[in-house]
């Protein structure tokens, strides 16, 4: 491979002016630095980011952990990261702890391996050991989609228990007052709020809280949605609205509604959450509490890399942003009439 060394010796400069004119091109002419990026051309040369690393202490990539990279809403978020990261010449690493606290454990030992500059991660352990870890270490780090309860990092989510309002209030104006709750994990906040939101609703309207049948699911897939539709189907007071905690849920039902012959809207109405982009396309277009995914994104990675910057990290406050949901109306939702 050719080497830095190699390059300094056909451009007749010392391996530091070649160094300056990659990493501060400000402290050398603007005739040798175009003498050294031609022979860099010429031959071929790719600097060392590990070594550079080491110099530095830290790399031109951030991390970004999800919980599901095939829920759609993530994807969302991370083109919004990567939009920001990209403005700044900085790339993104991916990763996927499938809602598993040991995947995460593992991939947060990576980053901090590999000196990444910050991590976005929305937690899957609970607990936050994970994480404290990685503070730790002296990596700053922002939660995406989840509140910290603390300023001890920055985060960025959405307000979830108005959001979960959103959907129950607008089921209760349809005159539903035997609702089902579809929610993920019980360890996911996300899930919590949502449902702490459709209680406040139902409260507010005059409803008995029993009115909210709840059928906790163990992932928030498609698949956990057809499960939880036959479970819905063979209860024996069934709802006549489901509120879902994500759309990936509310279409895995949808489908299983289907099969059984059950009408969407006429014999249950359906209200999703994330307002991913196949909610509109599905069968019935899909009610569903809308998320600023790509703001999401953008956002978290603008304020990590604030902290990393050395002309705004002495400076850096931690921001805990919370975006408001909006509820987008369609078919599923709605009386026949309309």
């Amino acid at each position: 491979m050719v080497s830095i060394k190699d390059v300094a010796e056909r451009a007749g400069v010392s391996v530091a002016t070649v160094s300056n004119a990659l990493n501060r091109p400000d402290r050398v002419s603007v005739t040798t630095r175009a003498r050294v990026l031609s022979v860099i051309d010429e031959l071929g040369y790719v600097r060392s980011e590990s070594a550079r690393q080491l110099r530095a202490g830290h790399s031109r990539i951030i991390a970004l952990l999800v919980l599901d990279m095939g829920n759609p809403f993530f994807v969302d978020v991370a083109r919004g990261v990567e939009a920001a990261a990209r403005a700044e010449g900085i790339g993104v690493m991916l990763c996927n702890s499938g809602q598993d606290p040991e995947a995460e454990a593992l991939y947060l030992s990576l980053f901090a391996e590999q000196r990444v500059r910050g991590v976005l991660v929305t937690p899957a352990d609970v607990g936050g050991a994970n994480l404290d870890s990685l503070r730790r270490q002296g990596i700053p780090s922002v939660l995406v989609d989840r509140k910290v309860g603390s300023e001890q990092a920055c985060s960025v989510a959405v307000d979830d228990v108005a959001g979960g309002a959103l959907a129950v209030r607008h089921l209760v104006e349809q005159g539903h007052r035997r609702i089902g709750y579809v929610s993920g994990p019980a360890s996911l906040t996300q899930c919590l709020d949502r449902r702490t939101g459709a209680l406040a609703a139902l409260r507010e309207a005059g409803v008995d809280e029993d009115a909210l049948n709840v059928l906790e699911v163990p992932a928030l897939d498609v698949a956990s949605g057809r499960d939880a539709g036959a479970r819905l189907l063979g209860l024996r007071s069934r709802p006549t609205a489901v509120f879902c905690a994500n759309d990936l849920l509310a279409l895995g039902l949808l489908q299983s509604l289907f099969a059984a012959g059950i009408r969407v809207p006429e014999d249950i109405a359906l209200v999703g959450y994330d307002d991913i982009e196949f909610a509109a396309a599905a069968a019935v277009p899909l009610t569903s509490v809308r998320q600023p995914a790509f703001r999401i994104g953008r956002k978290a990675a603008e304020l990590v890399l604030a902290e990393t910057d050395r002309d705004t990290a002495a400076g850096h406050v931690h921001q805990q942003v919370i975006y408001e949901p909006e509820l987008v109306v369609r078919r599923s939702s709605l009386p026949a009439s309309r």
